[in-house]
């Protein structure tokens, strides 16, 4: 193996680790906290998790075997369905990501009807149609005998073998990236600038009233009006931030792969192997990410994974002290003695 070979191999185990570690956590606080499972974005979220984490048990070892053996590490029935689910967790884990942008904007900008039009219903019809979104390619894909192992990516996933379907393989793959990426940056671009535009208006109103009261309190300590203003800029900044976070994370993780299984479909454009790897390295890298930007950074998560912490912290302690406790008890009598 070549030291660009051993760097992709150790990459792809730190983000399979990292990715279950997260998701993983992410699963405890869902169960752990009844208020988390209450809210409707939960299920959307569950959903995302599930996708992570069967990405991170199922693809990422044969890509990381890929790598190792540089060939199809697995039979043909095996690769068949790693890739299958390859293809529909992608799309899933897209669609999810759409569905929560949906929720924010919907919560956002209608606040007063959130609760009648974002309900437990609506969130599983949601689902239901991403499922069936998700399954509709891999199924063709799979009837088609379009799924098998792909040198460029070490991995399972979308392949033609057959100079003959070229072309349709060509309209397929435009179709099917058309549908899970493109439409899915189309929905959090549309939702979440909206999002943002609502909570810069409700940022300068808050600014307006804050100006006008600093200018009422004549006698106001300048440290304090200092505290006021800064606080006025980091609410502004805010949102943008986080905006930032959702679509750019998105665009980085998923892009350079998707645009380079487009590129490759021309004949005219070589691909270097390793950056095909990279390419499919960072859209793994997208399982490691949600965690922390939909659930474990947010405050709510925050204060159920310590909690969750504390409380094994705690029992062991107990635990740790009763058997510390436990010789002196026998000890006593012999003491009496």
């Amino acid at each position: 193996m070549s030291i660009w070979e051993l760097l992709l191999a150790f990459l792809v185990v730190l983000l399979m680790l990292v990715a279950l570690l997260a998701n993983v956590l992410v699963l405890m606080c869902f169960l752990y906290s009844a208020d988390i499972r209450k809210q409707v974005p939960g299920l959307f979220i569950l959903n995302l998790t599930f996708c992570n984490l069967l990405m991170a048990v199922s693809s990422m070892p044969l890509t990381l075997a890929g790598i190792i053996y540089k060939s199809q590490p697995a039979g043909d029935q095996v690769c068949l369905a790693v890739g299958f689910l390859e293809t529909f967790l992608t799309t899933n884990s897209m669609l999810s990501m759409a569905a929560l942008s949906i929720d924010r904007w919907i919560a956002v900008v209608f606040p007063l009807s959130y609760h009648s039009k974002m309900r437990y219903r609506d969130a599983a019809l949601i689902l239901s149609y991403t499922w069936l979104h998700s399954a509709s390619f891999p199924i063709v894909a799979a009837s088609l005998s379009w799924v098998g192992f792909h040198h460029l990516y070490a991995s399972c996933t979308l392949y033609n073998k057959r100079p003959e379907d070229r072309t349709q393989f060509v309209i397929f793959t435009g179709v099917f990236h058309a549908l899970s990426f493109l439409l899915s940056l189309v929905v959090l671009c549309f939702t979440y600038l909206k999002v943002l535009k609502v909570a810069r208006f409700h940022c300068k109103r808050i600014d307006v009233i804050t100006m006008q009261t600093l200018v009422l309190l004549v006698d106001i300590h300048p440290s304090v009006r200092e505290r006021c203003l800064e606080e006025q800029r980091r609410r502004r900044q805010r949102a943008t931030k986080k905006i930032s976070t959702f679509i750019g994370t998105f665009i980085l993780c998923f892009a350079p792969y998707v645009i380079t299984r487009l590129v490759e479909l021309s004949s005219v454009v070589h691909i270097n192997s390793h950056w095909g790897i990279i390419s499919k390295c960072l859209a793994y890298s997208k399982a490691v990410s949600d965690p922390f930007v939909y659930s474990l950074l947010r405050h709510q998560y925050k204060k159920t994974w310590k909690d969750i912490i504390n409380k094994i912290l705690k029992r062991s302690s107990i635990n740790s002290s009763a058997l510390a406790g436990e010789p002196r008890t026998r000890n006593l009598p012999q003491l009496n003695e």
